[in-house]
């Protein structure tokens, strides 16, 4: 997870590893993430992960799914799904690469699915 996540040594932002979230389940290139130190919405906003396009799944600490973080190949975010949050009156929501832009986007029917799949991973597990 590169210098928020599960790995050893130090960011060059200072922070150890594996310090910053904590990994409830792996599938694939699903990993379930619960953050450590803030109930704050904060994504990892990159992955030195050596599976690349890697998708993050994070999970609030009541247990709640509350959103799916995609990266691609060169292990940069290029889309999120919020689920636990209205944006613009839609719920969920997607948002393209880095920025929140007031500008909503709605779920397409890969989403949708995507979405399905994450939920019955977690409840399954």
């Amino acid at each position: 997870m590169g210098g928020r996540g599960s790995a050893s040594g130090v960011s060059d932002k200072g922070r150890l590893y594996g310090t910053e979230f904590e990994t409830l389940l792996s599938i694939d290139n699903i990993k379930f993430l619960r953050h450590l130190t803030t109930t704050a919405a904060t994504i990892p906003l990159e992955t030195m992960s050596a599976g690349r396009n890697r998708v993050y799944v994070l999970v609030n600490e009541a247990g709640t799914l509350k959103s799916i973080v995609f990266y691609d190949s060169g292990g940069r975010k290029k889309r999120q799904i919020d689920l636990a949050h209205t944006h613009g009156g839609q719920r969920p929501h997607v948002h393209i690469g880095y920025e929140h832009s007031p500008d909503i986007v709605k779920l397409t029917k890969k989403d949708r699915a995507y979405v399905d799949k994450t939920r019955r991973l977690w409840i399954l597990r």
